[in-house]
């Protein structure tokens, strides 16, 4: 069992750093009522319906969902959606 708790929190702690892979560009849109809704949906629901609500692409949906399956990254995914950030990075940092 400690094996397996310990093995959890690495995958954890590994995942979080995961956005910060992201090759592309990004540029924030504006935050306005529709993004709010879908940064609720991708942090409540499942990460990537945010991005669908937004109108982003397939691929950026797809790598949300699939990101989302870590759990850490629907605050990720919430932010991303609120801020309704076109391509990929914050600043071409993350």
């Amino acid at each position: 069992m400690k094996k397996l708790l310990t093995l959890f929190i690495v995958f954890t702690i590994v995942s979080m750093c995961t956005p910060a892979f992201a090759g592309t560009h990004g540029k924030n849109g504006k935050v306005s009522g529709r993004s709010i809704g879908a940064g609720a949906l991708s942090l409540i629901i499942w990460p990537g319906i945010g991005q669908a609500v937004n109108d982003q692409s397939y691929e950026k949906n797809l790598t949300h969902a699939l990101l989302g399956l870590t759990g850490i990254f629907r605050i990720w995914s919430c932010y991303d959606a609120v801020v309704d950030r076109q391509g990929g990075v914050w600043k071409n940092r993350i």
